[in-house]
């Protein structure tokens, strides 16, 4: 059996490297063209630069493209036109010298309009210096509206998505205004839902949060013509908080010497000891393979899960300082396969491919 379900993965590896990548180039490439004609000196910098240092976020995402039944050419078009959005969205509120709350909550209704068919396009910048973005952002959102109207089960999974991406939407106005006040915020807010997920603690839940993994992936059900809510609820229970969790904290914990530096929210500082680090991130792990072995699919989910460890510990950053032990056994714990993956990651950044 395990030889046989390698077999699947490798298969799903290839997949993934040789059909998906290539529409994703495609599609960055577009938006990239896009992102040049900006009008606004500034909204097109930072749109080009979300595009340019980011594009493994789409290319991460896209992977869905590959769940059974999905369009893969239409699944990559949304996921990367939903992810364009964030991590522009990212950029506007991260490095612009922008710290105006009202100004980050108004840019992100973009990431809910994106997935509510009924919603109306509304002046997303309308609290935001700068304003002209040629049409760059509405056009963003009406890919996404277009895709979501085409599935056949999107009534099923749209309130979860909505309420994925009202959590993200929240996670990044409070963690981009001004120092003083952030943390403060922060607590404010991941308290009204902790006591929800007893097995986590506020800044876990607001890793968490970070991901649009669980959007991409409630999408890809959509596609589903007979869908029914235990299967969505079933994927929720493994995707949020266990795999979107492990997916975060995993972008923090490359990041930690680098934001601790430069004075950055990280979720993963919030650890006393490296140790505890190390335990919290392997916990998570430990779920997230869990229960992705318990879903339809399972050795999709799983190839995921196992991907996400490649793919982030793969980065120099994960082998800095008390980094270098702690992503050797996190490496180790998560299997054979995904000490594979990790060799294929690392020869995929090497060609510039990640």
């Amino acid at each position: 059996m395990e030889i046989k379900d390698n077999l699947y993965q490798a298969r799903l590896i290839f997949d993934y490297v040789t059909k998906v990548f290539p529409i994703v180039d495609n599609e960055v490439n577009d938006y990239m063209a896009l992102a040049k004609n900006i009008p606004d000196f500034e909204l097109q910098r930072q749109a080009l630069n979300s595009i340019e240092t980011k594009k493994f976020h789409c290319i991460g995402g896209s992977v869905y493209a590959l769940y059974p039944s999905v369009d893969k050419k239409n699944m990559v078009h949304f996921v990367t036109a939903y992810q364009t959005i964030s991590d522009y969205l990212d950029n506007l509120c991260d490095r612009a010298g922008e710290y105006d709350e009202m100004a980050f909550r108004q840019l992100h209704k973009a990431m809910t309009d994106a997935l509510d068919p009924e919603s109306e396009l509304v002046d997303y910048y309308k609290y935001y210096p700068y304003k002209d973005d040629g049409g760059y952002l509405n056009y963003l959102v009406t890919q996404c509206k277009n895709y979501i109207e085409m599935l056949p089960s999107y009534d099923v999974i749209k309130n979860d998505a909505l309420y994925l991406a009202q959590l993200y939407s929240d996670l990044q106005v409070y963690k981009h205004i001004s120092l003083e006040a952030r943390e403060k915020k922060m607590r404010q807010w991941f308290n009204k839902y902790i006591s929800e997920h007893p097995d986590i603690n506020g800044w876990e839940f607001s890793a968490a949060t970070g991901s649009t993994l669980g959007v991409f992936m409630l999408a890809a059900l959509a596609h589903k013509a007979d869908l029914d809510q235990e299967e969505v609820e079933d994927v929720l229970k493994a995707y949020f908080p266990w795999i979107c969790g492990l997916h975060i904290l995993l972008d923090y914990y490359i990041d930690l010497y680098e934001d601790i530096e430069e004075g950055d929210l990280n979720f993963v500082s919030y650890y006393e000891t490296n140790k505890k680090c190390e335990e919290r991130l392997s916990y998570f792990l430990t779920n997230a393979l869990q229960r992705s072995m318990k879903l339809k699919y399972p050795l999709f989910h799983h190839t995921i899960v196992e991907g996400l460890i490649a793919m982030y510990l793969s980065d120099p950053k994960a082998k800095i300082n008390a980094h270098k032990e702690i992503t050797r056994r996190l490496i180790k714990k998560a299997g054979r396969f995904a000490g594979l993956l990790y060799y294929i990651c690392l020869g995929l950044r090497k060609a510039s491919k990640l």
